[in-house]
């Protein structure tokens, strides 16, 4: 077998193209000392027929900054991050960005391992999307590999809570579920339930305080057995709305914290011989695409995931300039679906 080729170098798209390597160089990585346009074609024109490949580290140092953002989300396969992460990568495409995506699968310690990897690469930012975790140690050491890559210039954007020493992009969790509550409450519901992710996340956590607020605002109570605290993902939604029909047999109203667990409590409705949005109302959180195709449709929160995602692009790539951290406030809206119809009053 032949030895495998050596990748073209800088040297040789110069030397085809019959111009220097430091003309070369300012072609391809995109210095900011301009070459003329002719030049720039012809030597592009040269290193795709040769098939130079051109390197990321040394078009960073040519323009003073890198042409790659990191992206870390919790888990991509979750309909709410791919549409987040949807966002990111039009706004990149828009700024002639590359991304990359790495998946912490729901692990604080995957995301600290990821985010020193994206350090070493040098990228122009790290966006993180996620909920932040209430007493993880590893949420200090992420803050400090954050901090660190700042000083060096690097941008940090996170689509999560505040407050935190980088810009964030902050969904309206509590006040968005406070107003589903009321909505709820006013199309008749009277025995409320909730099946929520685990509540160290903070995302679930106001969550689960608005929508009891809300429903404390209407005259309703939540019943403490009637909140049930499972995995944050579809087969959590499943699980939880047998644990909830176990100890609250008669609920009519539930609110699952995110509509993917929603989709997940509606399929155990079914299984357990209920119909959903007949026997029992149910709502979720997100207003990710598969809930208006589902049977019934669902009533949720809506949460404008793709242009939160795009948002954060846009700060990720702003100049930096010395301000206190911005914190983009990102407000919800209920849309009323088949799943939660006008119930009439239980009959005493």
């Amino acid at each position: 077998m032949g030895s495998k080729s050596q990748p073209v170098t800088l040297g040789e798209v110069a030397k085809a193209a019959g111009v220097s390597i430091a003309t070369a160089s300012r072609a391809i990585n995109g210095s900011t000392r301009r070459v003329s346009e002719d030049i720039r074609q012809r030597v592009q024109e040269t290193a795709d027929r040769l098939g130079y490949l051109p390197n990321l580290s040394a078009q960073a140092v040519a323009k003073g900054a890198s042409s790659t953002v990191a992206v870390v989300v919790s888990d991509i396969a979750d309909p709410y991050f791919s549409a987040i992460a949807a966002g990111i990568m039009r706004g990149a495409n828009e700024a002639n960005l590359v991304v990359n995506l790495a998946a912490a699968e729901h692990s604080p310690q995957n995301e600290l391992d990821i985010v020193r990897t994206f350090r070493g690469q040098r990228p122009r930012a790290i966006i993180l999307s996620g909920s932040r975790t209430d007493g993880d140690p590893n949420q200090a050491l992420l803050d400090e590999q954050l901090e660190a890559f700042a000083s060096t210039g690097g941008k940090v954007v996170l689509i999560s809570q505040s407050p935190s020493p980088f810009d964030v992009v902050e969904l309206a969790n509590y006040d968005g579920a406070k107003e589903l509550a009321r909505v709820l409450a006013n199309r008749g519901g009277a025995r409320f339930g909730v099946i929520t992710g685990p509540q160290r996340l903070l995302t679930n956590r106001d969550r689960v305080a608005g929508f009891r607020d809300g429903l404390i605002e209407s005259g309703k109570t939540l019943d403490p057995d009637a909140v049930v605290e499972t995995e944050f993902t579809r087969d959590g939604g499943y699980s939880g709305l047998r644990t909830l029909l176990s100890r609250v047999p008669e609920v009519d109203t539930i609110f699952a914290t995110s509509d993917v667990m929603a989709i997940g409590a509606m399929t155990a409705m079914r299984d357990l011989g209920k119909t959903p949005g007949k026997d029992i109302s149910i709502a979720g959180f997100d207003d990710i695409e598969t809930v208006r195709d589902v049977t019934p449709t669902l009533t949720t929160v809506v949460a404008p995931l793709n242009d939160m995602g795009y948002r954060a692009l846009k700060l990720a790539i702003e100049p930096n300039k010395t301000r206190d951290p911005l914190v983009l406030k990102v407000n919800t809206s209920v849309i009323v679906r088949e799943s939660a119809p006008v119930r009439e009053p239980a009959i005493a």
